[in-house]
């Protein structure tokens, strides 16, 4: 098997080559695009789940930090830290909790305008590919390089095709992905106002 791995990548290097260098800007931004991808992923992991009513409930009953499961039980911690804070220094609760879940705020979202860039940015790039595949094409007949035999032709135009492809194959996942972890998002989003609300109506009604 080992013997079989310098076969493998001299078999990936020129199916790259065939496409020309568009082909290794795909690939580049393919590693881009998942990365993007697995690090939404891994943040937006919501943890405990349940109502977040009940849920910040037990954060109070439960007096420390135990059991964080994920993002979202580190967001209620931290936001019912920040409502103490402000409520000891006379502090406007919402606004301090805001500045608290601020950190998260910007994680969740980090990445998102790069996956999208990408996701648009692929196929276009393929197409271009393709059309400069398609040139050389051409100029090869033109000059009669290609001696105008059919299978030439139909080989130059395949290899032109590679890019398109694989511009195709990086999108497509990405986008739907991509629209996953977008609305995933958006749940977290709503969910961060729902406890700077309940916490600041628990901090006047002092049911902390």
């Amino acid at each position: 098997m080992i013997d079989k791995i310098p076969t493998y990548i001299e078999m990936f290097v020129n199916f790259m080559n065939a496409g020309g260098v568009v082909m290794w800007v795909l690939f580049a931004l393919n590693l881009f695009l998942w990365y993007g991808l697995g690090f939404r992923y891994l943040v937006l992991k919501r943890g405990t789940m349940g109502n977040i009513r009940r849920q910040i409930d037990k954060h109070i009953k439960r007096g420390e930090k135990q059991n964080m499961r994920g993002l979202l039980d580190y967001v209620i911690a931290d936001a019912l830290d920040a409502t103490r804070e402000a409520s000891s220094l006379g502090l406007k609760v919402k606004n301090h909790i805001y500045d608290a879940l601020s950190p998260y705020i910007n994680v969740i979202a980090k990445y998102s305008t790069l996956v999208k860039t990408i996701v648009i940015l692929a196929p276009l790039i393929g197409l271009l590919g393709t059309v400069m595949g398609m040139i050389e094409t051409f100029d090869a007949l033109t000059s009669g390089s290609m001696f105008s035999q059919g299978a030439s032709i139909s080989g130059g135009i395949s290899k032109a095709l590679f890019t398109t492809e694989l511009g195709l194959v990086v999108a497509v996942p990405g986008l739907i992905l991509g629209r996953i972890l977008d609305k995933k998002q958006q749940r977290f989003d709503l969910e961060f106002e729902q406890i700077a609300d309940t916490l600041a109506t628990k901090e006047a009604n002092n049911e902390i």
